[in-house]
């Protein structure tokens, strides 16, 4: 009976342990990278931290399942957790805390929000438009905390990446103005579209099962730091707060620049032509600061939960430069898109900014590991800098 009784109070105090170390690791600035791999590997994300990061933000809905959908089972009749889903995923997790590497897991997508790219590049709008599906994705969510409470790995759940309640609704790129999001936040409150609303479920369910695991939460609208405007903030010393950065879209993405836009410099931006510059950018954070400074939220709440530009537009290191520059003046916590992702090279920035190597992307269709070559430049030795420099 002795050693029952000790082995219980070793297992509670470890599990005390973890969730002390999880909840003071973002007491400090954090900075690290995205891993969206198909196939996660412990030796990719020992890679992550050799590299510089000291977290990676792990995104789960890529990887291969029996089910329709990663861990969920299907997102359209949620029923549990898939057994053999969650077993996979600790095992990614105990291989990172073995080799102390803290993850931030990342849901793509929730019950009645499915990620784009698995809906058949549709947007998934079910959520903002019943309630019924708020109760799915929190029982997800709650099961996630159940079954993984206490992990040593775990630095915290972001439980929905890029949510967009605004989609077909009326606000966009070219309209959202502080008028007119403040109208909008006020219009859709209380309703399905209440994106905080849905937070404050999500929350709950997880509070229920782990009473301080950190929880982030990303605004509206791709994560626009505008957004923020239609949040009340949930009280809860352990919710961290989060935006992404990838404006001037039409300047970051190689498909729509096409060599017309170059950093610093003019693009355009909701249809209007704008100068962009490390003031720029720094400004294009204020709505989320003003936000937490109005509400006393400190800014070791506050993430920028992804930001980069494609390698191959002019100018990328400059503005991974000073995207890094605005966070760490800010003191927000900081994970860069993305490190050595298995299906997609644009923002591979270790490449350089040549081409990929022949046999490239027929690894990719051949769904292998394209392991292209990583080569000194410009943009790879920013990010390293950034990484290791001292913590303001």
């Amino acid at each position: 009976m002795c050693k029952v009784l000790a082995a219980l109070i070793l297992a509670l105090t470890a599990s005390a342990a973890a969730h002390a170390a999880a909840t003071d690791f973002w007491s400090q600035t954090r900075r690290g990278t995205n891993s969206f791999n198909h196939t996660e590997t412990v030796a990719h994300l020992v890679g992550a931290k050799e590299f510089g990061a000291g977290f990676v933000r792990v995104a789960i809905d890529k990887w291969h399942s029996e089910s329709r959908d990663f861990l969920a089972g299907d997102m359209d009749h949620y029923d549990g957790l898939v057994a053999a889903d969650a077993a996979k995923l600790r095992a990614i997790l105990d291989g990172a805390a073995a080799h102390g590497v803290p993850i931030l897991v990342t849901a793509l997508g929730v019950p009645g929000d499915r990620w784009v790219q698995h809906n058949g590049d549709m947007q998934d709008t079910r959520i903002w438009h019943d309630k019924t599906w708020w109760a799915a994705a929190a029982r997800y969510w709650g099961d996630i905390a159940r079954t993984f409470k206490g992990h040593k790995a775990i630095a915290g759940y972001d439980v929905l990446n890029e949510p967009v309640p605004e989609w077909n609704a009326g606000l966009d790129d070219s309209n959202d103005s502080q008028v007119h999001r403040d109208a909008w936040c006020a219009r859709i409150k209380g309703t399905a579209r209440d994106l905080y609303g849905l937070y404050r479920a999500i929350v709950a369910a997880i509070r229920a099962q782990d009473p301080d695991v950190p929880i982030v939460l990303e605004s509206g609208l791709w994560s626009k730091p505008m957004a923020v405007r239609c949040m009340e903030p949930i009280v809860d010393p352990h919710v961290i707060y989060s935006i992404h950065m990838y404006e001037p879209y039409a300047y970051t993405t190689f498909r729509e620049n096409q060599g017309k836009w170059r950093y610093p410099g003019r693009a355009p931006y909701g249809g209007r032509m704008y100068d962009w510059d490390a003031a720029a950018l720094a400004n294009w954070f204020r709505p989320m600061l003003d936000w937490a400074d109005a509400h006393g939220i400190k800014h070791d709440r506050l993430l920028l939960g992804e930001f980069g530009c494609d390698r191959r537009v002019e100018g990328c290191a400059a503005y991974l430069h000073d995207v890094i520059a605005a966070a760490e003046s800010a003191r927000m916590h900081w994970a860069f898109y993305a490190f050595r992702e298995d299906g997609w090279d644009a923002m591979d920035y270790e490449i350089g900014s040549g081409p990929t190597p022949a046999g490239y992307w027929d690894a990719v269709v051949r769904s292998e590991a394209p392991n292209p070559p990583h080569i000194p430049n410009p943009m790879a030795q920013t990010l390293r800098d950034a990484l290791s420099g001292p913590i303001p």
